[in-house]
C-alpha cells in the first residue's frame, strides 16, 4: 500500500516508469521472438486443426488481455471512486484504448479460426457475443473520455460506467460452462491440469507473456502521455488566467 501511495506522485511515476520501460520493451521483444519462432517453426500442426492452430498463438493472449486490462480498469474505477487515488482515471484512460487493441485482435483472429472449424467467420455463439459486447464498452468508454472536457469529472463517469460493465467480464469467462456454446472450454487454466500438449503449451505461454510485457509497456507510455498532457491543460489554463488578470488590470 506504501508503494501505491508513493506513486501517486505523477512525479515519481514519471521517474520510476522511465527506468522500467526499457526493460518491459527489451524483455517483451525478447519473449516475442523465442514465442513466435517456437511457434512456427517448433509446434506441430494439430492433427484436426492442421496448421490453422497456429492462430491460438495470437487469439488466446489477445483474449487474455483483453480481459485482464479491463480488470485493470475496474481496480483503477474503484481507485477513483472511492479511493481518490490521484493517477486512478490516469491509468484507466491509458488501458482502454490497449484494451480495445487486444478485444479486436481476437475478435478478427476468432473470426479467421472459426471459418475453417464452424464454416463460418461468425456465430452468435456466448462466448463470441460477450467479447463483441466487452469490444463495444471499450468504445463507449473511450467515447465518453472525450465527450467530458473536464478530466476529473469526466474521471468518476467512466469508473461507474466502468464498474457496470465490468459484469460483463464474468460472463465472457463461464460463458462456455453456463452455456452449450460452439466455443472450447478452458484449455490451460483448469482444474486438472493443461490439456494441451507441451509443444504448443510452452510457444503459447511465452507468447502470453511476451505480449503482456508489450501490453503493459504500451500503457506506461500512454499513462506518461496523459500526466503530460494534463500538465500542459493545467499550465495552459495557469496561463490563460494570467494573461486575463493582465488585461483586466490594464483595463482599469
Amino acid at each position: 500500500m506504501a508503494s501505491l501511495i508513493e506513486l501517486a506522485n505523477p512525479t515519481r511515476f514519471m521517474r520510476l516508469s522511465s527506468r522500467l520501460l526499457p526493460w518491459f520493451v527489451g524483455a517483451a521483444a525478447l519473449l516475442l521472438a523465442v514465442g513466435f519462432y517456437l511457434a512456427f517453426f517448433v509446434a506441430p500442426a494439430d492433427y484436426q486443426q492442421g496448421e490453422t492452430i497456429r492462430i491460438m498463438f495470437v487469439h488466446v493472449p489477445a483474449a487474455w488481455l483483453a480481459l485482464m486490462f479491463y480488470s485493470m480498469m475496474a481496480v483503477s474505477a474503484l481507485g477513483t471512486l472511492v479511493w481518490r487515488h490521484p493517477l486512478a482515471d490516469v491509468a484507466q484512460k491509458a488501458a482502454a484504448p490497449i484494451g480495445a487493441c487486444f478485444a479486436l485482435i481476437c475478435l478478427i483472429t476468432g473470426a479467421l479460426w472459426g471459418k475453417p472449424m464452424w464454416g463460418t467467420y461468425w456465430v452468435w455463439d456466448a462466448r463470441l457475443t460477450s467479447v463483441l459486447v466487452l469490444f463495444l464498452i471499450y468504445l463507449g468508454i473511450m467515447a465518453l473520455w472525450r465527450t467530458l472536457d473536464d478530466p476529473s469529472r469526466a474521471g468518476r463517469a467512466v469508473a461507474i460506467l466502468t464498474l457496470v460493465g465490468f459484469v460483463n467480464v464474468p460472463i465472457i469467462k463461464f460463458s462456455v460452462d453456463w452455456w452449450n456454446t460452439l466455443h472450447q472450454p478452458a484449455s490451460v487454466f483448469r482444474a486438472g491440469g493443461p490439456s494441451i500438449h507441451p509443444a504448443m503449451l510452452w510457444p503459447l505461454l511465452i507468447l502470453a507473456v511476451g505480449f503482456t510485457l508489450l501490453a503493459l509497456a504500451l500503457h506506461l507510455v500512454a499513462m506518461r502521455a496523459e500526466i503530460m498532457r494534463r500538465r500542459v491543460r493545467t499550465l495552459t489554463i495557469f496561463e490563460a488566467e494570467r494573461l486575463d488578470r493582465l488585461a483586466a488590470e490594464v483595463a482599469i
